[in-house]
């Protein structure tokens, strides 16, 4: 059953957005910095030959590097100065959320509050830099090292190049974390969920296209693509709906006296997602088992037979093993990531903290279990949803040969920012809404005459 709040936010009519001034800033100011980050996806690194790196990646596109082109919208095909894009802050971020649940000192970090969220925040920061310096140096001596037909990957290898290639990529990762928390500060919905949403989103347009191309020159049936358009949508439907779904655990509060004061009790809810996880399974999963075909492609001769080539060859898109290996580490990520996102001890502390209780389960250690068994429910349902979208692509791309990376990580991502986007937008109107009506109301209080 819906809440109150639900029910009024649904009952909204978005024709309040002309009114919503400080909205339409927010959104303006959104799109303005989403076209920031598009352009410099085309800005060239000093130095690269671009034609190069793109046959390259042309090569090796099945590997990881084809995932994170795919997320920074071809930025590190045309190996710009956003080549890196946001991923060493996303890998950053991961790091320290598993951290906090390994130090004791970064965990009651997370307890204090505001003050401890900046902190961490800040060790994010710091890694980040790491990360980028790593990546952007690995990077560069691995450019210095390709050739392509047109020649090789950079004109005047060297120290100056190492250096400038290094400072550039960086300072692109630094320029797009910066631009993602104005985003998240003066914009509308999550800045950095925005940067990868775009870069996803950028390469819609042509993969369509060639999807249609292919049923044009009859490489696919116009039936096949109409099936193919029909599923995507219900796809998108069931995610939807998974995503939204979740169990709400009745919780209450018994009567309270502060003071003179007497408070009523009052019965809420603990929601638990159904996926709670979120879209981090998948991206773990799908790095681990294309690292072998990244480095069995730039190691050795892929022309010569060895171990690595066996093993990449194994683990190629469409094969059984494959397939099986995508959905058990998905599953074990679910759990493993659940289980550090939510703690059923701490919340169960928590309850009993504040004097609350689930009915019919006794406070403290048997709430915990309770909670414990529930999320483990959950996140069986969960973990299969995730193996099942993220298997159709796999099906899609080995067997029909469609060049559209359908479902998995890149539909999931789409649908939880447009979601969160969405719920921020309706948000806001709803707050202009309510502060319309406080401001009728004061007018009107004002108008009515004063009893005598």
């Amino acid at each position: 059953m819906a809440s109150a709040s639900e029910q009024a936010m649904a009952s909204l009519n978005f024709g309040v957005l002309a009114k919503a001034t400080e909205l339409k800033k927010r959104i303006w100011f959104t799109l303005g910095a989403l076209i920031v980050y598009r352009i410099g996806t085309y800005v060239p690194v000093p130095g690269v030959d671009a034609a190069v790196m793109g046959e390259i990646l042309a090569q090796h596109g099945g590997g990881i590097l084809g995932m994170f082109d795919m997320f920074s919208g071809g930025a590190l095909g045309r190996m710009t100065v956003f080549a890196l894009n946001i991923m060493p802050y996303i890998s950053a971020s991961i790091i320290v959320q598993l951290m906090t649940a390994a130090i004791p000192s970064w965990e009651q970090l997370k307890k204090e509050g505001e003050a401890g969220r900046k902190k961490l925040n800040q060790y994010t920061r710091y890694l980040t830099v790491l990360i980028a310096l790593f990546q952007a140096w690995g990077i560069a001596i691995g450019l210095e090292g390709m050739r392509g037909q047109f020649g090789a990957a950079v004109y005047d290898p060297g120290w100056f190049f190492r250096i400038s290639c290094v400072t550039t990529l960086v300072g692109g990762t630094m320029f797009l974390m910066w631009l993602g928390e104005q985003i998240t500060a003066r914009g509308v919905g999550n800045g950095i969920s925005l940067i990868i949403f775009a870069g996803i989103v950028a390469n819609l347009p042509s993969a369509l296209v060639s999807t249609l191309e292919l049923g044009r020159t009859g490489a696919l049936s116009t039936f096949f693509i109409i099936f193919f358009l029909l599923a995507a949508l219900a796809i998108i439907f069931v995610v939807v709906f998974i995503e939204r779904a979740q169990r709400r655990i009745p919780v209450q509060y018994p009567k309270r006296q502060v003071g003179n004061r007497m408070f009523s009790g009052e019965a809420t809810h603990l929601p638990l997602k159904l996926n709670t996880a979120g879209v981090i399974p998948p991206i773990f999963a799908s790095s681990l088992l294309l690292l072998p075909a990244t480095i069995a492609g730039f190691s050795t001769d892929p022309t010569q037979e060895g171990w690595l080539q066996t093993i990449s060859a194994m683990l190629g898109h469409g094969r059984p093993l494959y397939m099986g290996l995508y959905m058990a580490l998905i599953a074990f990520f679910a759990f493993f990531y659940t289980a550090v996102v939510f703690n059923p001890a701490d919340t169960a502390d928590n309850l009993k903290k504040y004097g609350g209780f689930v009915p019919g389960i006794r406070p403290g250690q048997h709430t915990a279990e309770y909670l414990d068994r529930v999320l483990t429910r959950l996140t069986v349902v969960g973990a299969f949803y995730l193996c099942v979208v993220c298997i159709i692509p796999e099906v899609l791309i080995s067997q029909y040969g469609v060049p559209f990376y359908f479902g998995g990580t890149s539909l999931l991502i789409i649908v939880s920012v447009t979601m969160d986007t969405v719920s921020q937008v309706q948000s806001h109107l709803f707050a202009h809404q309510y502060e319309g009506l406080i401001k009728k109301a004061r007018l009107g209080g004002r108008g009515m005459p004063r009893p005598r």
